[in-house]
């Protein structure tokens, strides 16, 4: 029987700093030796087969369609980026990779532009042995900044955008709660 796996979800707002720290605790292993794969999914092609920081700190990555092309080859360490992007099939993938024990690292935002869950992450961090919830500088106001602002030609996104676009500070800032805006929210 293989040891048991271990999963750490990175998880936080656009700018926090979750690829770099996925790169921190990846490189802790090299000097193992451990066989080391991050995945990324095909929708973010922001630095086609690689996982890079904000900071210019990167790493190779395999780009798949869905979680099916998630095997972990021979690789103690696996590392999934971007977990949000994926479909719920990811959560067998990884409880699957938790049963052959290795060692899973996933990186993704906790809340989508909206500030409600977003996709496999709850899920994710529900399984978790360790969470590392990492906060930014909100850009309006320089407090703590926990939620990921979509901007649209200068102003906030409404409601009713589509869930998914790809991007950086282009489209994206860090905001606080007091901060994040949603034109258009229901109830509000």
């Amino acid at each position: 029987m293989a040891p048991a796996g271990r999963l750490h979800v990175i998880a936080g707002c656009m700018s926090s700093g979750k690829t770099g720290e996925l790169i921190r605790l990846l490189s802790r292993h090299a000097v193992t030796g451990h066989k080391m794969l991050i995945y990324k999914h095909a929708v973010d092609s922001r630095d086609g087969a690689k996982a890079r920081s904000r900071l210019g700190t990167e790493m190779e990555a395999v780009v798949v369609a869905d979680s099916s092309g998630i095997d972990g080859d021979d690789c103690r360490v696996i590392a999934i980026e971007e977990a949000q992007f994926f479909d719920e099939g990811l959560v067998d993938v990884v409880r699957t990779l938790l049963r052959e024990g290795r060692l899973v690292y996933i990186t993704g935002l906790a809340q989508d532009f909206r500030g409600e869950p977003f996709g496999v992450m709850p899920t994710l961090m529900s399984l978790a042995d360790e969470i590392s919830l990492l906060t930014a500088i909100c850009q309006k106001c320089h407090g703590v900044g926990t939620r990921t602002q979509r901007i649209i030609d200068g102003e906030p996104a409404p409601w009713d955008s589509p869930l998914i676009l790809v991007g950086g500070a282009d489209y994206y800032e860090a905001r606080c709660p007091d901060c994040h805006e949603v034109p258009g929210r229901p109830g509000a």
